[in-house]
Parts: C-alpha cells; structure tokens; sequence
C-alpha cells in the first residue's frame, strides 16, 4: 500500500526509485519492476508525517508523529541519525536545498527550522506563519538564499535566510497554496491552489503577473523552456505549464495568455455519461492529488486519490504505466493472458484492477457504477466477466498484444445485486450470472465481438429461472457445457441441464450443509461436485445420485471458495479464517496449510498449467503462490544421492584407515553416530591415545565445536561414555578455558557432561570394589585349596 504524501523530485538522478509512504514505513519502489526493493520503518511504530531526500540522493530524513526526525541511509535501510525536532507538533512538509545541506521542517505550530546536516545543529527559527506550514521549498538558485512557504492563511512567504526575516508576502490566492513550481531560470515562480486558480509570479519585483483561473483543485508543474512539447500544444518559447486536478485531467496552459492549450483525461475507458458525471463530481475518486517532472526520462508522474501513480511520457502525455497503490479489500482474483501474464482484481469498489505480473503495473476499469462482486475468466484467457451490485454483468476483452482491456459487452436485468458469474467453458458463447434475487440467468453473447471505439453490445438474457429460495451465491457450468450448478444461502445445491435452446432443467438436489454454501464447482475430470459452504466443511458429491462422497473437515470458519488442482485429484479451499488449505481427494488429508492472510480470502484461482496459485483476502493483500512440488522432490532426491555418495566414501577412508579425513566428513555431514563410528576405530588400533590425540587437535575449531556437542550426547549412554571420555580429555588437556568457552552452547554442554560423568564415575568405582571383592575371594579359595591338596 502506498499513501499519496510524496515529495519534490522523490526519485534518484536515474530515475530508477520512487519513495513513497505507508504508514510508520518509507517504501522504494523500483519503477522498472513495480518491486518494493528498500523499506525503512520508525522504531516506534508513529506514522510518517513527512519525508524527503536529498538531491544528491544520499539522505533520506523522515519525520513521524512522535516528533523524531530520523535521518537514513536509505540504500541500506538503517538509519544513521535521529533528533528532536524541536517543533511543539508534528512536522508538516520538508524539503532540502539544492546544496542537499540544508533542510527546511514547517510545522503544524506555525514554525520553519533550518537544520544544517553536516554540522548537525539548527540554524534558523523561522517565526511569523499563521497556522500549519504545509509547504516548504528552496529557490533554486543558492546564492539568493530565499526560502518559499504557505500556511492556512493562504499567502506565499519569503524568508531571506540570511535576515531570517520574511521580506515578502506574496497574495493573491484565496484558499490553501498547493504547490509551488519555479522555471528554469529562478525568475518565475508559478502557484496553485484550491481556490481553483494558478497564479504566475515575477521572483524579482515578487508582483503577480498572471492569474489564471483552471476551474479546479490543482497542482502544477513547470514544463521546461527548451523543450519541443508541440505535440501537446506548446507553439512559442513562452512559459507554459502543466496542471493536475481534482476532475482527474491533466490540462497544458499558456502563460503569457492564460489559454488551455491542451487536455488530457487520465482514463479513457469511461462512457461518456459517466464521465460527465464524474467531472462534475469534486470528491472524484480519480481526482490527481500530486505531481511532478521527472526531466531525465521526461515523464510526468501523478498520484491520485486512490493512491494510484501513474507515469506519462513527454511530449506526448500518452500513458506509460501506473501502479495501483491500495487495494481495500480483495473481493475476487483471477489469471488472465494466454501465459497468465496478468490478474485482473475486484475490490471494495466499484472499479477493476488488471495488474501485468511481470511490471506490477496496473490498469483500471470504469464502468461499473458499485462494488464488484466477481470475476470469471473464459477459456481463451483474453476475455473474462464481471458483476456488481448495480445489478449488471460486463464482459471485457484484453488486446494479446498491448494487454490494454477494454468493455465489450454490457446487461442488466437483475433486480439485486449479482453476486456469482460464470463463463462457458467450451468456447465465448454465453454466461451465467446467479443474484441476490433469487434467480439464475443465461446471456448468449454474439459470434463476433465490438472492437475498441465500437459501441459496447447490450446483453439480453435468454434464460431466466427462479433457482432458489435465497440468494444465489455461486453458479458454476461443467467442462462440456452440458449441465449447471447453483449454490445458495438456503444450504442447498442444484445441478441442472443446460441446452443451447429451451429452458433450465432441474436434475436434482445436494443437501447436507448445514449452513449456506459459498461456492459450487465441477471436477475436471470425474462427475463429481465440490461445494464450500458457512458451516465449515467442504464437501464432494456424486452427480449420479447426488450423494456425498466426502466431507473435509479443518478450517475453523466458512469455507468460501473451493477448486479442484492437480488436474482433480487436489483441492484447494480458502476459508474465513484466513487459510488456504490444500487436500488430497484419496485420501482427505490436509497435506498442507498456507498461512498469508489476516482476513477472509475472498479470491482464489488457479492458472492453466496448475503452477502457479494466487489468493486475494481482505487484508488487501494479493499473494502468488508457485508449485514446488517437482522442485523439494528433486532437492530431496539430490541429498539422498549426495548422502550416498558421501556414505560410501566414509567407508573407503575408514578402510584406508584415514581417521583425520574420515572424521572431518562424519562431522560435515552432521551425524553424531557416525563420528562415534569413526572415534571407535580410532580407539581399537595401537596406540589408541596418541592416535585420537592427533587426530582430534587436526580438526578445525568449528569441527572441534561440533565433537564438544556430540560428547555431550555420547555421554548420557553408559555404552559411548569411555569414546566420549577420550574425546573430552583431548578438549580439556589442549584447549585453553577461554578458547573452549567462546564454543557456541559450550557452557550448557559442560553443564550437561557432569551430572553423566560424575554417574559413570560412581557406576566404575562400584565395579573396582566388585573386583577387588571376587579378587579377594579368588585368592582365598586357592588357599583353601592348597590346605586339602
């Protein structure tokens, strides 16, 4: 998730990272790959108020609501400097001078410190601003030692940081300042605000000389003056710039004459009368809260309401990629792309999100008008549907070659809200749709498809039937076709005839839930259903005679969706526990528990080749999961065969009688009764001591390490302790206390050796009295005999 608060320039000079924040953390994103490839976190868990990093791209400072500014060097997430910020309340904005020596911290008490970072100490207490300093920022030239910023009386300020006094009060702006924007040359200084207007000031008599109204909350960026931007309207040398506001447009203006001379919208897979509507909407959710230029790559980038970044390229202003930055709760998931390429994702609204997995970069679907409830792809790939509760089903269409989607088909004639959808299996001929109202319906679609600019074909249902007696959650269409499957709210499963013409036929009924079934869903291979339902259990029933033929059992809360995998001798099912659980049919054992999410996972869905998993909870996590099966088992299959290897040529050293080597390769391959092997051979030659010795003060420090673990283990069995006792007098005789002590658990393993060795002691003492005994009673019965002789 990422939050829209960003700062000015937030990428490094390449233009490879961009820094955004989400809660108490920084995250880097590279923008090649989508990838969060650095994250730097407070300690204390306080949310960032505000960030920024240095032009030089060296130093990331980061300010929370705990008052610390923290300082980090960002390429290795660990932070290298902390202090107080001295403000009463939290920082508000920052910003660095183009030195990267000076930073600049507006608070919420109405104050500006500068802090020189070399030398570490404040240097300036800017007093003076009405209310929360919510914006900062240097005039790029140095040597003019001017800071610029705004607070909620609505004024620009200018402090000269050589006075440390504001010489100017720049006004002509009626609500909040939103951003600030100078020209190459430091002479003009553009401004935007929510009083709907950008005003254009000379930075040398500090005198407005434009004030252009863009009808619109706005931010604004300069575009360079040595530039060919004709493509978007740019037709002089004169200054020009770009605005972004709360309609989600992006709008190119004229200075000099205060003219639009060019407009872009953000999306345009709207109709035209939702984008209408939506323009006239200020609380637009596509409404653009930020924006910058990036001039080495010449891109625009913008942050929307939703999060959402999005990166245009100059001088085009054409789309090159945007990232979907929070994801509210994951509602349904599926694969899309002949290659699965893509996931096309239903949220807790009421657009659709298609994210290209190789990029992370994301597209957004308009078209329906509340939350979308599920998704369901055709077995092309390239085409999959989708209904919501505005009571309508839409089918869409991917370009195999650009990956752009687009709306195809469009219908609406259910009276609540359509809460399940399936595709036809065979070929793009029809779907089904089951709603809130009770009824199931079949929509054929056309032979031949709209293209792109073609109007949207409206969908007529050509089967409607009243299915069950409560909602309808889930339907389903088998392999061939031939036969549909409902499940509901009232605990039950219907299977029924699905012919090309003519109305639904019931076949029968699965009863045995004791709670409302979430989904239904057919095997790929056998005549077997598979249904999830509230009460916990997943069951399989026999479509002869609609019997159950198993029930699994585990998940400690409804099941909500269920899939067959591993070409149907597997499933996988996702409950309201957050689980993911994976069992074999043969046998309904659990053969394992995925354990990602904190919430209910809503979305589940298999790929094609049965490699790959992805699951979409409420959490709003997205998680892509791959087989690897085939991988352990071949890991697994390479350490026998290395164990074997290894095994045989223990054998031929001991043979060899090549104790150091033989030892060394015992300890390496971690097995305490093979070393015991090999001390035991050492022991049964001549020179037994000697030869243990010297053999054991060979090994390295670390194997010595491993032999002092394994005596401890020896020890505890009367049988090993005289092997364990030989060993330990080699430690004790030749390794100094403070060497044997820096042995990782050496304390706990001499510990442990005692109360043993003090048993043995006592057992071998017991056994020399025994023997003196028997010797003593030995000698007298050779006397006693001697006297009868």
């Amino acid at each position: 998730r990422f939050t829209n608060e960003f700062i000015k320039n937030p990428t490094i000079r390449d233009e490879q990272f961009i820094f955004c924040t989400c809660g108490s953390r920084v995250n880097v994103l590279e923008i090649s790959t989508g990838k969060i490839v650095h994250s730097v976190e407070h300690d204390d868990q306080e949310d960032i108020t505000s960030f920024v990093l240095s032009p030089d791209d060296e130093l990331l400072v980061t300010a929370s609501r705990a008052l610390l500014l923290k300082q980090w060097d960002w390429k290795r997430a660990t932070c290298t400097r902390s202090w107080r910020a001295i403000h009463t309340v939290p920082v508000a904005s920052m910003t660095f001078d183009p030195t990267s020596t000076l930073l600049a911290t507006g608070g919420c008490d109405g104050t500006i410190k500068l802090w020189d970072v070399v030398k570490q100490y404040c240097t300036h207490n800017l007093k003076g601003s009405s209310g929360v300093v919510h914006l900062v920022q240097f005039h790029p030239d140095i040597s003019r030692l001017q800071l610029f910023s705004s607070s909620l009386d609505c004024n620009v300020r200018v402090w000269d940081l050589q006075t440390s006094k504001c010489v100017h009060v720049l006004q002509n702006h009626y609500s909040a300042v939103t951003s600030l924007s100078f020209s190459q040359n430091g002479d003009t200084m553009v401004s935007s605000g929510r009083d709907k207007i950008c005003t254009v000031w000379d930075v040398h008599s500090f005198k407005a000389t434009r004030t252009v109204p863009v009808y619109e909350v706005n931010v604004v960026a300069v575009l360079p003056e040595d530039s060919d931007f004709s493509q978007i309207g740019v037709k002089n040398k004169e200054l020009h710039f770009i605005t972004a506001g709360s309609r989600g447009v992006l709008r190119v203006w004229e200075a000099s004459s205060a003219r639009c001379v060019h407009t872009r919208t953000l999306s345009s897979t709207l109709t035209p009368a939702s984008g209408e509507e939506q323009e006239k909407d200020e609380d637009n959710p596509r409404s653009l809260t930020f924006l910058f230029h990036l001039p080495v790559s010449s891109r625009l980038v913008t942050v929307t309401a939703e999060h959402n970044i999005v990166f245009y390229q100059l001088p085009s202003l054409s789309t090159l990629q945007q990232f979907s930055g929070y994801s509210d709760e994951v509602l349904d998931v599926k694969f899309l792309g002949k290659s699965d390429s893509h996931l096309v994702v239903a949220t807790n609204s009421c657009q659709l999100k298609v994210f290209e997995l190789l990029t992370n970069s994301c597209q957004i679907l308009y078209g329906h008008t509340d939350t979308v409830l599920t998704l369901d792809v055709f077995r092309n790939a390239s085409m999959f549907a989708s209904c919501a509760k505005d009571r309508s089903v839409r089918v869409w269409h991917m370009d195999s070659d650009s990956g752009h989607v687009t709306c195809v088909a469009h219908g609406s004639s259910h009276t609540n809200a359509v809460g399940s959808i399936c595709c036809s299996r065979l070929k793009a001929s029809f779907i089904v749709t089951g709603s809130q109202d009770c009824t199931v319906k079949v929509w054929d679609l056309p032979a031949e498809l709209p293209v792109e600019g073609e109007e949207v074909h409206q969908l007529t249902a050509r089967i409607t039937e009243k299915a069950h007696d409560k909602d309808v959650n889930s339907v389903a269409v088998s392999p061939n076709d031939k036969l549909l499957a409902s499940g509901s709210q009232d605990r039950t499963a219907k299977l029924w005839s699905l012919r090309p013409e003519g109305p639904l036929e019931l076949l029968g009924v699965f009863r045995g839930h004791r709670r409302g079934i979430w989904m239904v869903c057919f095997s790929p291979v056998d005549q077997v259903l598979a249904s999830s339902s509230a009460d916990g259990t997943a069951k399989l029933w026999g479509l002869q005679d609609f019997s159950c033929l198993k029930t699994f059992e585990g998940h400690d809360a409804s099941v909500l969706k269920v899939i067959f995998v591993s070409r149907g001798t597997q499933l996988l099912t996702s409950g309201s526990d957050g689980l993911v659980k994976l069992w074999t049919i043969k046998t309904n054992e659990c053969v394992k528990t995925l354990d990602a999410h904190q919430d209910k996972v809503w979305g589940l869905h298999a790929s094609r080749k049965d490699d790959l998993m992805v699951t979409g909870s409420a959490d709003s996590k997205i998680t892509v999961w791959k087989d690897v099966t085939e991988v352990e088992l071949a890991e697994e299959q390479a350490k026998q065969e290395d164990q074997i290897l290894k095994q045989q040529e223990l054998s031929n050293l001991l043979h060899e009688k090549k104790y150091l080597k033989a030892l060394g390769l015992a300890i390496a391959l971690d097995q305490p009764q093979t070393v015991l092997t090999v001390i035991k051979a050492i022991r049964q030659g001549e020179n037994t001591c000697e030869l243990l010795e010297k053999t054991v003060l060979k090994l390295r420090t670390d194997q010595k390490e491993s032999l002092l673990r394994y005596c401890a283990m020896w020890n505890t069995n009367a049988r090993n302790c005289l092997d364990a006792q030989g060993v330990l007098q080699v430690l004790l005789k030749h390794l100094p206390p403070e060497e044997l002590l820096q042995f990782q658990g050496a304390r706990t393993h001499l510990e442990g050796l005692i109360p043993y060795t003090e048993r043995h002691m006592q057992r071998i003492g017991n056994l020399l009295q025994a023997s003196m005994f028997l010797n003593y009673m030995w000698q007298k019965m050779r006397v006693v005999g001697e006297d009868s002789r």
